[in-house]
């Protein structure tokens, strides 16, 4: 599967999560809801997974953490935040670039219209 084939299950999930249980929990119920709804719809999920940093060639274990990986393919960063900011944009695309993955999804469930609430992030895609 491409990156745009695995969004759009992505999307649907989200979609089922939200419309489920609203806006108000933490981030981390969110992610357990999420990672269980990808995992029923047959992709692979790696939660909290830790990924090496290599900075200047010397590579240094456990460098950060990313909410989810897709297939290997995509990465999903949850918030429940009052409003996105730029900042999470931003630690986003370091991710994916750091990754050299091409795709990833930031959502903050924390609202009442979740479609306005699910933002695609590119790396050279």
């Amino acid at each position: 599967m491409i990156e745009n084939e695995i969004s759009y299950i992505i999307r649907g999930c989200i979609f089922k999560v939200h419309n489920s249980v609203g806006p108000g929990l933490l981030e981390s119920a969110y992610e357990l809801a999420l990672c269980y709804e990808l995992e029923k719809s047959g992709l692979t999920v790696e939660c909290q997974l830790g990924l090496p940093f290599i900075y200047e060639g010397v590579k240094l274990d456990l460098g950060y953490r990313v909410d989810m990986m897709i297939s290997n393919r995509v990465i999903i960063e949850v918030k429940s935040v009052e409003n996105l900011k730029d900042v999470h944009f931003k630690q986003l695309l370091t991710y994916l670039k750091l990754s050299d993955k091409k795709l990833g999804i930031l959502v903050n469930f924390n609202t009442s219209d979740i479609s306005t609430s699910i933002k695609r992030v590119v790396n050279n895609l």
